[in-house]
């Protein structure tokens, strides 16, 4: 049996589940929003006082993926539309600028020209810039799975470096940092 699929969901109070088993789809609303997700067919969704159980039918291979992965994106959504997710990332490096108007982000990452990402309109953005910190863009969502993927795209867009640390990094992130050239070393022949 899957670890994490076999773990029961308690659902908090003001969440409302709904699985539509003809259409194998489960519907997540809460007091931040409200959320859906198709569900295998073979996958069993059980709601009973309050707990959500999720049942595979055999000890497939398939079955038992699915298991833990259906169990994971139901978890995420109850958590989701009832608190929320954030992620925080720095922007480390000389020069380095984040500004929001609206929707539209505009960073300066050390290119010759500034960089306008546009940020889907289920996830809220904001900017921080503090005179001796780095500038900070926070996202917060109530989809887990597109959260992490917008902070990834912004993330690539200028990714930490090895040597400097300098770019973009999710706030908490450590970045290895190798040594350099060392000079004098050998030095030049005559």
């Amino acid at each position: 049996m899957s670890r994490i699929g076999k773990m029961p969901i308690n659902l908090p109070k003001g969440v409302d589940f709904k699985y539509d088993q003809s259409a194998s789809k489960v519907s997540v609303k809460g007091p931040k929003g409200e959320l859906h997700q198709a569900i295998d067919p073979d996958i069993k969704v059980a709601l009973e006082d309050g707990v959500v159980t999720i049942n595979r039918p055999t000890n497939q291979k398939r079955h038992r993926e699915l298991h833990g992965l259906y169990r994971s994106l139901v978890n995420n959504m109850v958590e989701g539309v009832s608190s929320g997710f954030k992620k925080q990332l720095e922007l480390v490096g000389v020069g380095y600028r984040a500004s929001n108007r609206g929707q539209i982000l505009e960073l300066a990452l050390g290119f010759s020209h500034p960089i306008y990402f546009i940020v889907p309109k289920e996830v809220k953005l904001s900017t921080v810039s503090e005179k001796g910190q780095n500038p900070t863009v926070i996202l917060e969502s109530i989809d887990k799975q597109l959260l992490g993927q917008v902070a990834a795209k912004i993330r690539g867009l200028r990714k930490p470096e090895p040597y400097k640390g300098k770019g973009v990094r999710y706030t908490g992130e450590l970045v290895r940092q190798k040594a350099g050239k060392s000079a004098g070393k050998g030095g030049k022949k005559k």
